[in-house]
């Protein structure tokens, strides 16, 4: 049994009020995360619909992990769980199992709906999570805006979700002053910032074929965010999809504060055992390895060409075009207190291989002189050592990382459907519309990943 540091132990977001200077203390930071409430509203027509489903347990998810105060879900009609998560029978026992509660609210508390039509606001904070084709995003809940119908993307109630978990806690937190009260969304079909997601008539295709075999590098934050997103796309047979699951850690108490699939009950676990049992119980066909991933590794020819990438450090980074594969998307997060909603996203092989993208690490934010960590000292709670490693650790929030995996995921997404790939996408989740997408030179046209047809 692995003996925690008080760095494995820290809620990742948590330490965001910490290394701001928000809270004075850990305790203090704890009770004002435990002061957040969110409640989340579905209807009875979208709660027999499986997208609607998707945005809704997303959001659960992602907002139990956030809004520590607790999470709860109100009205919930009766309906069997139409979406293929392996939690439960109905609709209900997924938001049990996935940590909310179901009942009515305290009044006040930040309201997300999913789907609905316009509405009052049933509290200051009330918006609205809608999607159709490959777009999501969030509007006011008395908003008429709504994106123009399409067929649904199955990642485009995903995308939805998180970003209104981001707007709720932008709200709570005080970050942004307009939160709740504007439209943010994107489309994944065409993620650049001159296509509007509400107005813009794209033509998008209806998603007709899926990856058939792909590897996960990293299993934390990022990692377990691709495997939600790959496991609400519409596979006819989820065993035509093989995965190499790659990772050397074990699930840590923290861990659970960033990372989707990742509870309590799972602490001291391998993440690539943990991972594996769950992509197996969506019926997906898995191989783990359990090395580091570095310049010396080698792909081979009957494994997975394409990969997606959660690794947060720079020697992993720089070894990803070099090792045999013919495709990667790779996805960095901010980690300071002020970046940490920042997402960088790129795709590989690109016009600068990966040893000059990251030829230098970025300087982590000096956070030690706030006043929680001299606090820390002073009453030696932790000495020296221990406080420079709990500083040191990166700030994170597991609705980033959901909206990166979406991103990431759509880049394979689009190579299969002949549309276009993005070299770099950048952008902040506090103003998603600021983001730039840069069209890659490489001409993957010849590539053949291998795929399987997407059900209808």
């Amino acid at each position: 049994m692995t003996a925690f540091t008080a760095a494995d132990k820290l809620h990742r977001l948590v330490k965001q009020a910490l290394d701001s200077g928000a809270a004075a203390s850990i305790a203090e930071a704890e009770a004002l995360f435990a002061g957040y409430r969110l409640a989340l509203r579905i209807g009875d027509e979208a709660a027999r619909d499986r997208h609607h489903q998707a945005a809704l347990l997303t959001a659960v998810a992602l907002a139990r992990r956030v809004f520590l105060g607790g999470v709860s879900v109100a009205p919930l009609p009766d309906a069997p769980l139409a979406v293929r998560l392996p939690f439960g029978v109905t609709l209900a026992d997924a938001i049990v199992a996935l940590g909310a509660s179901i009942g009515e609210p305290a009044a006040g508390t930040p309201v997300i709906e999913i789907g609905g039509a316009p509405s009052a606001r049933r509290a200051p904070f009330h918006v609205r999570a809608v999607f159709a084709g490959w777009r999501g995003g969030i509007v006011p809940a008395p908003a008429e805006a709504a994106p123009v119908p399409a067929p649904v993307m199955a990642l485009a109630p995903m995308l939805a979700a998180a970003l209104a978990v981001n707007e709720a806690f932008l709200y709570v937190s005080g970050h942004v002053g307009v939160a709740g009260r504007r439209a943010v969304g994107l489309s994944l079909w065409d993620p650049a910032p001159a296509c509007d997601w509400l107005s813009t008539i794209v033509a998008e295709p209806v998603l007709s074929l899926l990856p058939a075999q792909l590897w996960l590098i990293g299993l934390g934050h990022l990692g377990q965010a691709y495997l939600w997103a790959l496991g609400l796309l519409p596979f006819a047979r989820p065993q035509d999809l093989s995965l190499v699951l790659q990772d050397i850690d074990i699930i840590t108490p923290s861990t659970e504060s960033t990372s989707i699939l990742s509870d309590s009950t799972l602490i001291n676990v391998k993440k690539t055992r943990a991972m594996a049992t769950w992509a197996e119980r969506r019926g997906f066909s898995t191989v783990i390895h359990e090395r580091l991933f570095d310049a010396s590794f080698r792909r081979q020819d009957d494994e997975p060409a394409v990969a997606l990438c959660g690794l947060d450090n720079g020697a992993g980074r720089q070894a990803l075009d070099q090792v045999g594969f013919d495709f990667v998307v790779e996805a960095g997060l901010g980690r300071g207190h002020r970046d940490f909603r920042a997402i960088r996203l790129h795709t590989l092989p690109a016009s600068r291989p990966a040893s000059q993208i990251w030829r230098s690490a970025q300087a982590d934010d000096q956070v030690e002189d706030r006043p929680a960590y001299k606090g820390m000292l002073a009453s030696g709670a932790l000495d020296r050592c221990g406080v420079t490693l709990l500083a040191g650790k990166a700030v994170g929030a597991p609705f980033v990382g959901t909206v990166a995996a979406t991103l990431a995921l759509s880049e394979v997404l689009r190579l299969l459907q002949g549309g276009a790939v993005h070299e770099l996408i950048d952008l902040d989740l506090k103003a998603p519309e600021y983001r730039s997408a840069v069209p890659t030179p490489q001409d993957f046209s010849a590539l053949n990943p291998g795929y399987v047809l997407a059900h209808s």
